[in-house]
């Protein structure tokens, strides 16, 4: 079996503990989002609109939007970076592809802090997506020119032991599921630093 095979195979299993849990947990998922948010008031960030079984964040994007930018991922073309489209909750919104809602007027902005839907993860901060490296793409983007924070957003049913990753899979710095919040080491620190180098204009703490 390659390993897009392997892929194929988890993911499928994946997608059944996310329905099962989503059955679960329609409502009140987003809190610890809220609370990781809450320390980057201002920055501007990602969030999306769920689709299927997707964990809800809307929540969480719409107490950030008080604070600061926030915009959703837009799909401009297979094989290509997301962009991202500014947001309001009372914002109008149009159809995008794969049935997601985006922002019908776009206004595109580069976030710092990206929240990421995903299949499945792992506590070193591997991301099973959907198949199409639509955010691997874009983070790598996003990363080669600004510290870039990835959140993982799930179930903490979705987690999985190892996941068959390659080279290109973007990391994430953090996971926040409905139960806890997981620093995948090193990584979150590092985007502080960098973000407080770049914030402050100095290089040095």
């Amino acid at each position: 079996m390659d390993l897009g095979d392997r892929k194929r195979e988890v993911r499928a299993s994946a997608f059944a503990l996310r329905k099962a849990a989503f059955d679960l947990n329609k409502r009140g998922t987003a809190g610890l989002l809220s609370s990781v948010l809450a320390g980057y008031r201002g920055v501007p960030i990602s969030g999306y609109m769920p689709i299927g079984s997707e964990i809800n964040p809307l929540p969480a994007m719409m107490e950030a939007e008080a604070y600061g930018p926030v915009a959703m991922p837009v799909i401009v073309a297979t094989g290509q970076p997301l962009k991202f489209s500014q947001w309001s909750p009372d914002g109008v919104l149009r159809d995008g592809p794969f049935g997601a809602q985006v922002p019908a007027i776009d206004n595109f902005i580069i976030p710092e802090i990206v929240v990421v839907p995903l299949v499945a993860f792992t506590r070193a901060g591997g991301r099973l997506g959907y198949g199409g490296g639509f955010y691997d793409r874009t983070l790598e983007k996003l990363r080669a020119n600004q510290p870039t924070m990835a959140i993982g957003f799930a179930f903490s049913a979705q987690e999985a032991v190892s996941l068959p990753l390659e080279a290109t899979d973007q990391p994430l710095n953090m996971i926040v599921t409905e139960t806890e919040v997981i620093d995948v080491a090193g990584y979150n620190n590092i985007y502080d630093w960098c973000f407080n180098c770049r914030r402050f204009g100095s290089g040095e703490f």
